[in-house]
C-alpha cells in the first residue's frame, strides 16, 4: 500500500509488473480514490467497450476503446475482429437496446454506509453484481460485499478500507464477480467522468494505456482552453485542447492512409514547434515508433540514426532540411515517403523528379480528416477499418543519446515509461489550469518532452520561444513556470549582473549591498528551517542544535527588514522583467551553486531536477516545499535510489560518496539492437547505473539538516573524473563551477588526464574582459582588442580568486576565441559541453601546453 498525497492508494495485483515491482497506483494524488483488483471474470456487455474506464487493477475488456490503438475515433466502439460499429447499449436482461445507466437506481445496498457519505444501488445479472456508488468528502467503506474479497498489497484486514479525502463528489461503478468474489471499482465513461469531476483537477490517469490517450481526456476536460501558442512560425498558431486533439487524430489517420503501419519506425527530424508535437503524437497514435533528432545535426549523423533504427519514412522540419539531406538519403537509404512540417513542397526544386513521395503537413491532416469523415458516413469503410492494439509495454520512441562522451545509442522508451513521468511530476510542478509555460528546449530531448506531455494533462498553456526571443518573451508572456537547462539560468544571472554593473555607481552599490544582505538572510533561513546539507552521519546534540537555531533566528530577524526593502526596491523590477511567478525548473545538467543562491536571494524559486534519457528522464527533483539548495531533491514516486561502491557494488551508508543507481517504472527497455551496452548499465534486477557520482544526506531528526534528510547530492560524472599521473582523482565540475562565477569566463573545460597537473581551455567573455583590461590599464582606453597573453594573465588572476578553495588549482591555460556551440558539434542540444569532442579538436594545442 502506498501513502501518497491525500489518502491511501491501492496498487494492482502483485506480479502484474514484469519487473516484479508495483505499477503506479490507480489514482494519482489528485485522483484520491480506491481501486480493487479482479482475478477472474469480465465485465458484461453493458459496461464494456467505450463506456468504461479502467481504473482498477484488472485489464480492460478486450474490445474497449483503449485497446484499439490509442486514439481510436471516439464515435466508434470496436467489435471482435477489429471492425467498427456505432456504439450501442444493452440491458443485462436482453443485451439489446437499453441505456446501461438507466438501470442504476439509488436504493439500499449490502454495502454498509458510514455517516451517510455514500449511497449504492445493486444491479443483479446472471453472473455478477454491480453497484453504483456516489461518494462525498471523507468516508470509509467497511464490510465490502464479501469477506472473501481482498485488498491488493495491503496490510489492512480483509474486507475493510481506510478513510480518504475527496474534494468533490466522485462516481464509480463497482463490479463484483459472484464466482471469484473479487471486486473492482471502475470509473464511468469519459463523458460522464468529465461532468462529474469537472473543475477539481482530477485526471483519470489509470485509463491511459498509451501516451496519446492523454489528449482525449484533456480535450474533454479543458476543451476550449488555449493549449499552445506558436508565434514564430508561419503561420503563427493558437490552438485549443479540442483543436489539438483533432489535429493529432487527423495527422495519425493521415499517416495510416499513406501507408504507415504499427510497429514501423519513422524518423522525425525537426525542431521545437506545435507541429512537432502533433507529428510526434500522431505517429504514436498509429502504433508506430518515432525516431527523433533535431534538424541541426549533421547529415551523416541523421543518416546513421535513420539507418540504424531501420526507419521507413521521414518527417522533416522544412524544405531547407530536406534539401540538405535528400541527396544522401536518396543514394543510401530506402525512404517510403517524406512529410514537411513547415513550408510547401513546391519550394523543393527536384520534388517532381524524385521517386520519393513528398507530402506537406496540410496534405497529411487533410487525408486524415477525409478518412475520418468516410468512417462516419460509410458502413463499408467501417467494415474495412482495422485498428491494431497498442500495449503500454510497446516501444513508443527511440531517442538517440547525445551525451558528453561516446557514440549515440538508441534508447527504447515505452508508453509505460513516459506515462510514469506524466502521472508523477505534479509533486514537483503543481500546475493548475491556466498556468503558462515557456517552451525553449529541443522537444525530442527526454526532459522537455516528458514535461510537455505532463503539462498538457493539467490544462496549462505552452508558449513556444527561442533563445533569441527569450528575454522579450519572458517580459511579454510573464510565464508562471520556465522549464529549462542550467545554461539558461546562468544567462539570466549574467544579464542581471550586467545590469547591476552598468548602472550608476550609487545604484550598483545599493544593489550589491542589498544582494549581500539577502544572501545572508537566506543562509540563516536555511539553517533555522533545517535545510542545509551535511555528510556527517553523526547527529548533532540537542543543545548545539538549539543554539544553532536560535542564532540563525536572530540573524534572520535582523536581516529580514533589509531583505524586504531590497525586494521592494530592486527585486520587484527583476520579477517584472522575467516573470517566472511560480518556479523555474532546471534539469539536463548541473545548476551552479552561485546561480542557485542568487535566485533564492531575489525570491525567484528555482527547483533543480535530475534524470537521464535512459530513465525517461526524471529520477529525482526538489519539491516546492523542500527545495534544498545544492541537492537534486528526493526520488520521485515509485523510484528507488541507492549509492554503491564503484568496485564492489555494495550499498554505501548515507553520506558516503559512490555511484548512483536508480530503479523504477520509468527506466528504459534497453538500447536498440545493443544488448551488450544495455547489460553494462542495466542489471537483471532493473537497477540503472547512472554513471554519476553522488551521496545521500544522512537522516538527522534535529539540527540544521533535519529537513534535508534523504536528499541526493551529485558531485560529477564517473567518466569525467580526471586521473593525474600522480594517481590523484579530480572532479573537474567543482573547479569549472567555481571558475564560471567570474564574469570574464564564458566557457571552461578543465583537462589533465594522465598529466602531472591540471590545465584549462577557456572561452573569454570578450566584452567584459576588454573592459576589465582597460580598468586595470593593461590596454589603451581606445583599444578594441586584447592580446592572448594579457587574457591569460587576467584569467590566472580570476582563477586564483574564484577557485582558491578548490582542492586542485589550474596550471596552464589555452584561450579559444570561438565559443563551443551545438552547430560546431562541441555542445549537446541541452547545452552541455562535450568534453571528448573539445579535447579531440584541440589535441595539438593541449599537447603544446604540457611541453
Amino acid at each position: 500500500m502506498h501513502r501518497e498525497g491525500r489518502g491511501f492508494l491501492l496498487s494492482p495485483i502483485a506480479g502484474d509488473d514484469d519487473r516484479g515491482g508495483e505499477k503506479s497506483p490507480p489514482f494519482s494524488a489528485r485522483n484520491q480514490g480506491f481501486a480493487f483488483a479482479e482475478t477472474g471474470g469480465s465485465l458484461p456487455p453493458h459496461v464494456s467497450g467505450h463506456a468504461t474506464g479502467n481504473m482498477g487493477g484488472g485489464r480492460d475488456p478486450p474490445h474497449s476503446r483503449r485497446n484499439q490503438g490509442g486514439l481510436c475515433p471516439p464515435w466508434f466502439r470496436a467489435e471482435k475482429g477489429g471492425n467498427f460499429s456505432p456504439p450501442r447499449s444493452s440491458s443485462p436482461a436482453t443485451g439489446e437496446g437499453r441505456n446501461p445507466l438507466s438501470s442504476l437506481r439509488i436504493l439500499g445496498s449490502p454495502l454498509h454506509p458510514t455517516s451517510g457519505n455514500f449511497k449504492a444501488s445493486p444491479l443483479s445479472t446472471k453472473n455478477s453484481l454491480h453497484f453504483f456508488v456516489a461518494c462525498s468528502f471523507k468516508y470509509a467503506l467497511k464490510h465490502l460485499v464479501s469477506p472473501h474479497q481482498r485488498l491488493i498489497n495491503s496490510n489492512l484486514p480483509h474486507g475493510k478500507c481506510t478513510p480518504f479525502l475527496v474534494t468533490r463528489n466522485q462516481t464509480f461503478r463497482v463490479y463484483c464477480d459472484s464466482q471469484t468474489k473479487e471486486m473492482q471499482i471502475r470509473k464511468f465513461s469519459p463523458i460522464l467522468e468529465s461532468m462529474l469531476l469537472s473543475g477539481n483537477g482530477i485526471i483519470p490517469s489509470k485509463e491511459w494505456k498509451t501516451v496519446p490517450d492523454i489528449w482525449r481526456t484533456s480535450a474533454e476536460k479543458f476543451g476550449d482552453r488555449v493549449a499552445l501558442v506558436d508565434p514564430y512560425h508561419d503561420p503563427p498558431t493558437n490552438m485549443t485542447y479540442k483543436q489539438l486533439e483533432q489535429e493529432i487524430l487527423n495527422f495519425s489517420e493521415g499517416l495510416r492512409v499513406v501507408g504507415l503501419k504499427p510497429e514501423e519506425k519513422i524518423a522525425l527530424f525537426a525542431d521545437n514547434s506545435c507541429r512537432w508535437l502533433v507529428a510526434d503524437q500522431g505517429i504514436m497514435a498509429t502504433g508506430a515508433i518515432n525516431v527523433v533528432r533535431g534538424s541541426r545535426s549533421s547529415v551523416e549523423e541523421l543518416f546513421q540514426i535513420y539507418n540504424h533504427s531501420e526507419s521507413v519514412a521521414l518527417v522533416v522540419d522544412d524544405p531547407v532540411l530536406y534539401s540538405r539531406i535528400s541527396e544522401t538519403f536518396r543514394a543510401r537509404a530506402t525512404v517510403r515517403f517524406v512529410i514537411l512540417l513547415w513550408g510547401e513542397k513546391s519550394s523543393i526544386k527536384d520534388v517532381a523528379a524524385a521517386e520519393i513521395p513528398v507530402y506537406s503537413y496540410n496534405e497529411i491532416t487533410s487525408l486524415g480528416h477525409e478518412s475520418h469523415t468516410a468512417l462516419v458516413h460509410s458502413e463499408d469503410a467501417r467494415k474495412q477499418y482495422i485498428y491494431e492494439t497498442i500495449s503500454s509495454d510497446d516501444v513508443a520512441t527511440l531517442v538517440y543519446t547525445s551525451g558528453t562522451t561516446g557514440n549515440p545509442k538508441g534508447v527504447m522508451l515505452t508508453h509505460e515509461n513516459l506515462l510514469h513521468q506524466i502521472t508523477n511530476l505534479w509533486d514537483i510542478v503543481p500546475a493548475v489550469p491556466g498556468d503558462r509555460f515557456l517552451s525553449l528546449l529541443p522537444p525530442w530531448h527526454a526532459y522537455e518532452r516528458a514535461c510537455e506531455y505532463f503539462i498538457f494533462t493539467h490544462g496549462t498553456e505552452q508558449v513556444y520561444t527561442t533563445i533569441k526571443n527569450l528575454k522579450e518573451d519572458l517580459q511579454r508572456y510573464q510565464p508562471n513556470y520556465l522549464i529549462s537547462v542550467p545554461l539558461v539560468y546562468e544567462t539570466l544571472y549574467r544579464g542581471i549582473q550586467k545590469q547591476f554593473n552598468t548602472s550608476s555607481a550609487a545604484r550598483k552599490l545599493v544593489a550589491l549591498l542589498f544582494l549581500r544582505f539577502s544572501l545572508a538572510y537566506m543562509e540563516a533561513k536555511r539553517i533555522y528551517e533545517g535545510k542545509c546539507l551535511t555528510k556527517d552521519p553523526e547527529q548533532p546534540s540537542l543543545l548545539v542544535s538549539l543554539f544553532d537555531w536560535f542564532w540563525a533566528r536572530i540573524t534572520a530577524a535582523i536581516l529580514w527588514p533589509l531583505h524586504m526593502l531590497a525586494k521592494k526596491i530592486v527585486y520587484s523590477k527583476i520579477h517584472s522583467a522575467i516573470g517566472i511567478s511560480k518556479a523555474g525548473i532546471s534539469g539536463g545538467g548541473s545548476l551552479p551553486s552561485h546561480v542557485d543562491k542568487f535566485f533564492e536571494a531575489i525570491e525567484i524559486k528555482v527547483q533543480n531536477g535530475y534524470g537521464l534519457t535512459e530513465s525517461s528522464p526524471v529520477v529525482a527533483a526538489r519539491r516546492p516545499n523542500c527545495n534544498v539548495l545544492g541537492s537534486i531533491g528526493h526520488p520521485i514516486k515509485h523510484t528507488e535510489i541507492k549509492v554503491v561502491d564503484a568496485e564492489t557494488d555494495k550499498v554505501l551508508p548515507y553520506g558516503s560518496k559512490g555511484i548512483v543507481k536508480a530503479r523504477g517504472p520509468q527506466v528504459m527497455k534497453g538500447y536498440y539492437k545493443n544488448p551488450l551496452a544495455t547489460k553494462q548499465v542495466l542489471d537483471e534486477n532493473g537497477w540503472l547505473n547512472t554513471g554519476d557520482i553522488g551521496w545521500i544526506c544522512p537522516h538527522h531528526s534535529v539540527g540544521r539538516s533535519r529537513n534535508a534528510r534523504g536528499v541526493i547530492v551529485l558531485e560529477g560524472r564517473a567518466k569525467d573524473t580526471i586521473v593525474l599521473s600522480t594517481g590523484e582523482n579530480v572532479e573537474p565540475s567543482e573547479i569549472e563551477e567555481a571558475a564560471l562565477r567570474s564574469s570574464l569566463i564564458q566557457q571552461i573545460v578543465v583537462i589533465g588526464q594522465d598529466q602531472r597537473r591540471l590545465a584549462a581551455i577557456i572561452v573569454p567573455n570578450k566584452e567584459d574582459i576588454l573592459s576589465e583590461a582597460k580598468r586595470l590599464s593593461k590596454v589603451d582606453s581606445d583599444a578594441s582588442e586584447i592580446s592572448k597573453e594579457t587574457m591569460t594573465s587576467l584569467f590566472h588572476e580570476e582563477l586564483r580568486k574564484w577557485t582558491s578553495e578548490c582542492s586542485f588549482q589550474i596550471g596552464p591555460i589555452l584561450v579559444v576565441n570561438e565559443p563551443f556551440t551545438i552547430d560546431g558539434g562541441l555542445m549537446t542540444p541541452t547545452m552541455k559541453i562535450r568534453r571528448d569532442k573539445v579535447v579531440s579538436q584541440f589535441k595539438e594545442q593541449i599537447d603544446n601546453l604540457y611541453k
